[in-house]
Parts: structure tokens; sequence; C-alpha cells
């Protein structure tokens, strides 16, 4: 396991229990206790954590972890409810995404899509996003029109927010936004940590035909602190086969389209 994978590692398990101590790491990791306290005192300098006697405890860990430390989490379903999303888009089509990492499983999918990449007349695919990471995705593996939203750059997720990013988007029109969350309640609707990716995402929404919510099982029936849009504003949710079946009832008993993937 490289340094990487380790801190990804150590980040979930503060997530999930808050603190964790040198030895315990150590044993679940299997490296050795010299090792994680270089990591837990890495971690603390990034101020992703806060060090104590012995170990770590979180330093707002579950709420809003930077990007690149998201991306083992969850991988498997991610990557599955990234191609049902783009098997949901059609060539010639205007289609708005958003950033976080099941939105780059979404543009990666798209991007191979041989279809959705021709230079024929009406086929090209344009893409709208407010994602420095999603339109380097697509740049670098497709033929697609690529418009970026201005703003400022959210380091943690690689998104522009602000007023500039609006009054581009407000000047367009979208036929789908293909939207990742943070959160998507059958009653509270789609949410997000960061009020700056609420807004410009709710402004995907009031210009879009279609509005698809992509997000894994675990955010299902979450909660957030700014809101995107109401459920009744959602035509599809697509997320994966693991979704409690309660919940994915509630979300049809709402209207939503469910794709479990």
């Amino acid at each position: 396991m490289d340094r990487y994978a380790r801190w990804n590692a150590l980040l979930e398990m503060l997530t999930d229990d808050g603190r964790v101590s040198v030895e315990e790491a150590a044993a679940r990791l299997d490296v050795s206790q010299a090792t994680i306290r270089r990591d837990f005192d890495q971690l603390a300098q990034q101020q992703m954590i806060t060090r104590t006697r012995g170990g770590a405890v979180a330093n707002g860990v579950s709420y809003d972890l930077p990007l690149r430390y998201k991306t083992a989490k969850h991988s498997a379903e991610k990557q599955r409810i990234g191609a049902a999303a783009a098997a949901l888009v059609s060539p010639g089509t205007v289609v708005g995404l958003n950033g976080g990492t099941t939105s780059t499983e979404v543009a990666r999918a798209l991007a191979v899509r041989p279809d959705l990449n021709t230079s024929a007349e009406g086929a090209q695919l344009t893409v709208v996003t407010n994602a420095l990471n999603i339109a380097n995705e697509l740049l670098v593996r497709s033929r697609m029109k690529i418009v970026v939203a201005g703003g400022v750059v959210r380091p943690k997720s690689f998104e522009l927010v602000g007023p500039l990013g609006g009054a581009l988007l407000r000047e367009v029109t979208l036929d789908v936004a293909l939207l990742g969350v943070d959160a998507i309640d059958p009653h509270l609707g789609a949410a997000a940590h960061h009020e700056g990716e609420a807004a410009m995402n709710n402004l995907m929404v009031a210009r879009a035909r279609r509005v698809v919510i992509i997000a894994d099982s675990s955010k299902l029936g979450g909660h957030a602190f700014a809101r995107i849009c109401p459920v009744d504003r959602v035509e599809t949710l697509v997320t994966d086969s693991g979704a409690d079946p309660t919940v994915v009832a509630e979300f049809r008993a709402a209207g939503v389209t469910v794709v479990c993937a």
C-alpha cells in the first residue's frame, strides 16, 4: 500500500470512528507504528486531522474530504453509476456536469462512447461544467465541445463557484444536468455540504430540461447543509444496487425514476 492509499484508509477510519490510535491503525493497515506516526504528522500538517498523544482525531474529515482522498470510497459502485448515467445521454445534446468523484466516473464513461465523439454534423456532445478536473478528463480523452463556467476554485473539489460562473450558466440551456450530490432525501431533495457548490448546481438545475442525480447508496436519505433542488425537480436518480429498497420505494413514490446500477 502506497502513502496516498494509506492516507485515504486512515481518513476513512477517522470518518467512521472519530478517533484512531497509532497502534490500532498500524495493526489494521499492517505497517509499522513509525510509519503511521509519520502519516499522522503529515496529515496534521495539511490540517486534515488533529494529532493527539498516541493517535489522531477527526478534523471535519467526515464532512468535506478533498477530492483526491475520496476516490477509493465506493469506487466500484461509482464506476457502475457512471456507466449507467452516461448511457442516458444522447448524441448532439448539451450536458451539464458538476464536480465530485461520481461525476468524474460519468465523464470517463462519456469520453469512451464513440457515438459521442464523432465530428459528424450535429452529433458532437457539448458538456458544460464548473469542475476543472471534469474538463480535463474530457479534453484529454475526447473530441467533445467543453464549456467551463468561471469562478473561484475550491481546492477540495476542483469546482468553480461564485457569481462569475453563474453569469455564464444563466445564458445557456442544458438538455440534461447530471449532478453528483453529497446527499439526497426523498422529502428534502438534493443537497451539498458547501453553499457555493449548491448554488452553482442549483443554476444548472434551473437551466436544464432534465435533471439526473448521480449518487451512490451511502448518499440516499442523507442530509447536507445547502439544498440544490427539491425532489420534484429530479427526473431520474442513478444509484447502486446496494440502495435500501425502502428508500428506493420512497423516491419512486415521489415520482423519481430510479436506476440501480
